[in-house]
């Protein structure tokens, strides 16, 4: 499913290219009423080029592939999340007269959300798939900061504070569907 998801990326560039870039006009055009619905969702489809895509296409499948493997339900649903936080807050904290495109914002999302989500499912398992993607890739971080020229940090930061979000409000709903009312006794007798 992710494959399919960075290879459809894949396909949008290749359109894009051959339209001239045309494309990228459609990402996120920061405070300008006029399409922003259009621009947050279109944004992380849009890529600045080939390297640019390149960039983000390994994270995608790593972090994508992660997250799928750990429910798949949660992480669309995350994803979702994560998008419009992500979109939103770049359309109202973005840099004036531009236009912000790429899939960064979502990965910085997955990757806090990944890494938040077990301390609020509470499930070692998920705490410790945590662990090991900061071990990984919590340098990544550092993006949240404004730093690169031409590098949307806004997206970066709106994105990793999507994925937080989304640990907390999946999280929560998590434990509360596996709480005490709900379990099972296997061989209990009934009076």
């Amino acid at each position: 499913m992710v494959a399919v998801f960075v290879a459809a990326l894949w396909g949008i560039e290749v359109v894009d290219t051959l339209a001239g870039n045309s494309l990228d006009q459609w990402g996120i055009h920061p405070r300008d009423g006029g399409e922003a619905v259009r621009g947050i969702a279109l944004a992380p489809l849009l890529h600045g080029g080939w390297e640019h895509l390149a960039a983000n296409s390994v994270p995608a499948l790593i972090l994508g592939f992660v997250g799928l493997v750990a429910g798949a339900g949660r992480f669309l649903l995350a994803t979702v999340l994560i998008w419009v936080v992500s979109g939103v807050g770049v359309w109202f904290t973005g840099g004036a007269n531009t236009v912000v495109i790429g899939l960064s914002g979502v990965l910085f999302g997955w990757m806090t959300y990944l890494v938040a989500r077990g301390l609020f499912t509470r499930k070692p398992v998920d705490l410790i798939v945590g662990v090991v993607l900061m071990l990984l890739y919590g340098g990544m971080l550092w993006g949240v900061l404004p730093g690169q020229q031409g590098v949307s940090w806004q997206a970066h930061l709106w994105g990793a504070v999507g994925g937080v979000l989304a640990a907390v409000l999946l999280g929560r709903r998590s434990r509360a569907k596996s709480g005490p009312g709900n379990s099972r006794q296997v061989g209990a007798i009934a009076s």
